[in-house]
């Protein structure tokens, strides 16, 4: 037996964290809940979704029809951009302070039945474009310090449409476990005079184990 056989401890070195690992439990008999698979196809538009070209959401909004991509402010943005400055501070134990940021939604396509691995090269490229356009855009707003691109994809991820899209939130501070991993980044540098990331990529190419596609 070996260290991975019985329950133990791997430093997550992008944030300095001790998980605990408890591999020997994925024997043990499974009666869990078990979501089923969706096995009705999507049609190309739906009239009740909310991202489909010509429909209403629900800000009252009516979506254009766009050919390709789409971008909006988020209808319920968790961050807004235009709040008063507030800072409060009761006894050093209740403190808060307000925070600015920006919140958009990106369509990646009109039709309402694909995905990204579904999409052809053109199509994912104009999606990539857009990333990399309002990643600039709101990245030069003077008050914007972390701009972070992201999509979920099923109920259970939380989202809560099946649209192909993906959202942005930008931050007026960098979050905490963005900053952590940059510090401990930097301070692996110091340390050792490369890249950590890179060192990652080199061992898990030389070691093959969890490869699931070169290109």
């Amino acid at each position: 037996m070996g260290l991975t056989d019985y329950p133990h401890r791997r430093l997550n070195i992008l944030t300095g964290d001790w998980v605990l690992v408890s591999s020997h439990r994925t024997e043990r008999p499974w009666q869990g809940k078990v979501e089923r698979q969706e096995t009705t196809p999507p049609p190309a538009y739906d009239p009740h979704c909310y991202l489909c070209p010509g429909n209403k959401r629900a800000s009252g909004e009516v979506n254009p029809q766009y050919d390709h991509t789409l971008v909006f402010t988020n209808d319920f943005s968790a961050l807004l951009p235009e709040i008063p400055e507030e800072v409060r501070n009761t006894d050093s134990l209740l403190v808060a302070e307000s925070e600015r940021g920006v919140c958009r939604v990106l369509c990646y396509s009109p039709r309402h039945d694909l995905t990204l691995p579904l999409m052809t090269h053109a199509e994912i490229e104009r999606v990539v474009a857009l990333w990399i356009e309002q990643y600039r855009e709101i990245g030069s707003l003077p008050y914007i310090r972390n701009v972070q691109i992201f999509e979920n994809r099923g109920p259970l991820m939380g989202c809560s449409n099946a649209h192909p899209h993906g959202q942005i939130w930008a931050d007026e501070t960098i979050p905490v476990t963005v900053a952590r991993e940059g510090a401990r980044q930097e301070e692996h540098y110091a340390a050792k005079k490369q890249c950590l990331l890179c060192r990652y990529l080199e061992r898990e190419e030389t070691e093959g184990e969890r490869i699931v596609l070169r290109n």
